[in-house]
């Protein structure tokens, strides 16, 4: 379990603050008529922060490779 967590905590982090990032623009910013797919519910505004956030840590993961002579 920790090496699993280790290896994957850029995108665990990532998708954390990602989804807190949704469920507070849907908070504060969010849509008042309900016609906006994303940001009128807080569920769909939270999950697509999270993927955003899961996707955004990727972007931070180190490529460790073993070199082969």
């Amino acid at each position: 379990m920790k090496t699993y967590i280790k290896k994957y905590i850029s995108y665990i982090i990532g998708t954390i603050v990602g989804a807190l990032a949704g469920y507070l623009y849907w908070r504060f910013v969010g849509c008042n008529s309900g016609t906006c797919p994303i940001t009128s519910s807080p569920l769909n505004s939270t999950l697509y922060g999270a993927l955003m956030g899961a996707l955004a840590g990727g972007l931070f993961k180190s490529e460790r490779t073993k070199s082969t002579k």
